[in-house]
């Protein structure tokens, strides 16, 4: 049955990304038009500013499914209860001090955005601002939920809440905006549909998970051993923060919301590849945490590490050549006029994360090994270092420089850093990940040659053009990694659920 759900769980997600790229490549244009470059750009801006506030959490919804393994190995259905009822309790502290944080930062408004914004832009602020801050105090009791329904691994129903939540948006909120409600509309939206994730999943625990809370017998030891645990991976969602949200600030500070906008265009782009590979790994987790638990065994840890590692990369690459060969050409169709910077900030940015989304599972070998700090502490470092680099550069080349300034810090901490730390004190064979890596080099070379001859002779002027450019391309990657870069358990992925199916229309 685990089998299955972490099956089910990979295929839904992927599932889920696909309704969501398809539901950006048809909703995100119309989205751009209807609301306008310097709408958009306040949009983002304001986002990246409440955003902050989600550190609330302290990193503790990631040590959960850690703590719940050792109870579940015991057979310790108290601790687990025990564990429920500290992890609410805290949720609902950090719910209710990111209201008043929230309430302050309305109160200052003026004062966090400066002089870069007009009295409208201010007045739309305030509105986005409230309803951004009270979306993000409901996630935090539901991250409760979500991670005790992660934790019994019943991915096929948070999955599915995923596939609805991507359908669900656009369609909501298409209407508010043609209707003119602008960027408010867009964030009622999303209001609306994090409120009924989180009364689903808390519906869901309690009747289908029985899930039980005892809050008296508060145990500060246990919350001692839990902030330990989660203080360095508070200072990595800092730096995730840092990473991926002072570029918004600190271009609407010094550039305006129009350069947010192009900033934000290519960062959206970045967000839904790093989703692509964080939907394999993440069904991994709990895994990970009952090898760790029962055994710590590093070379079964390296073999899950280079497999899913593997997968990921077949997904990504294709994704990165073709949006090298035919990127520039579809933000030009897709985002129109005034957002061609924005293919530079994309590649800026998708070109240096592709080695740590490969790897993102050992983040999780990181944490159940509880040996995440070292990485925490060289990250923040690296992030400061970003802000100070992504000044000038912001200064010099707008949008494009404060890209350049988070692709230097990624390829310091999260490349080069990090690869030494798997192999030296994590005891991951990063010899044999990388030997595995270098296997699909050959299936790489025709495809890439397909996309250079493209981009020399044929002219993608039109969307039918550059639509059959990428499909054809497409084929070919897919048609060169099953001859010359995939492994036989890589292939049976793809022909068991062919054949099942097969066998059941009777066609075998």
């Amino acid at each position: 049955m685990h089998f299955n759900q972490k099956k089910v769980g990979v295929i839904l997600s992927y599932v889920a990304e696909a309704i969501k790229i398809l539901s950006s490549l048809i909703y995100t244009p119309i989205m751009l038009r209807l609301l306008g470059q310097s709408e958009y750009g306040l949009y983002q801006l304001v986002y990246s500013v409440v955003s902050y506030l989600s550190l609330l959490s302290l990193g503790f919804g990631s040590s959960y499914v850690r703590f719940y393994s050792k109870y579940t190995i015991d057979n310790d259905d108290d601790g687990v209860a025990r564990l429920n009822g500290m992890f609410l309790i805290i949720f609902t502290l950090m719910s209710i001090i990111c209201i008043l944080c929230g309430a302050v930062m309305l109160g200052n408004i003026t004062a966090i955005f400066g002089n870069g914004l007009t009295n409208s832009e201010y007045a739309t602020a305030r509105i986005l601002m409230f309803f951004m801050i009270f979306n993000l105090a409901i996630t935090f009791p539901n991250s409760l939920f979500n991670c005790v329904v992660t934790a019994h691994e019943e991915f096929f129903f948070q999955k599915i809440l995923i596939v609805l939540q991507n359908l669900l948006n656009p369609f909501l909120t298409l209407p508010l905006l043609i209707m003119g409600f602008g960027s408010i509309g867009m964030v009622s939206v999303t209001t609306f549909l994090t409120i009924a994730v989180f009364l689903s999943n808390m519906f869901y625990c309690f009747k289908k998970l029985n899930i039980r809370f005892i809050f008296n017998d508060f145990q500060f030891s246990l919350l001692k051993e839990m902030w330990i645990f989660t203080f360095f991976i508070f200072l990595n969602q800092i730096i995730d923060q840092v990473n991926w949200s002072v570029d918004k600030f600190l271009l609407g500070r010094f550039s305006g919301t129009v350069a947010v906008a192009i900033y934000g265009v290519g960062s959206q782009i970045n967000t839904m590849y790093i989703q692509l590979s964080s939907t394999i790994s993440n069904v991994f987790v709990p895994k990970v945490n009952m090898i760790v638990a029962k055994s710590d065994d590093n070379g079964e840890l390296s073999k899950l590490f280079t497999k899913v590692g593997r997968i990921q990369f077949i997904l990504l690459a294709l994704v990165l050549t073709g949006f090298i060969f035919f990127g520039k050409s579809f933000i030009s169709f897709w985002a129109g006029e005034g957002y061609e910077e924005s293919f530079y900030v994309a590649l800026l940015l998708i070109g240096p994360v592709t080695i740590p989304l490969i790897q993102n599972l050992g983040i999780e070998i990181q944490r159940a090994k509880n040996m995440h700090k070292a990485r925490s502490i060289v990250y923040f470092l690296i992030a400061i270092a970003n802000v100070f680099i992504s000044i000038p550069l912001i200064q010099l080349f707008g949008a494009s420089g404060a890209a350049m300034g988070t692709a230097i810090a990624l390829i310091a901490g999260n490349v080069l850093f990090m690869n030494w730390y798997y192999y030296k004190k994590i005891g991951l064979d990063m010899i044999d990940f990388w030997r595995n890596i270098g296997e699909f080099v050959p299936a790489l070379v025709l495809p890439c040659i397909l996309g250079i001859v493209m981009n020399l002779f044929v002219s993608m002027n039109s969307l039918i053009v550059l639509g059959l450019c990428i499909i054809f391309y497409s084929l070919v990657y897919c048609l060169s990694m099953w001859f010359f870069g995939m492994n036989n358990y890589e292939k049976s992925m793809i022909e068991e659920p062919i054949n099942k199916f097969l066998y059941k229309v009777g066609i075998k």
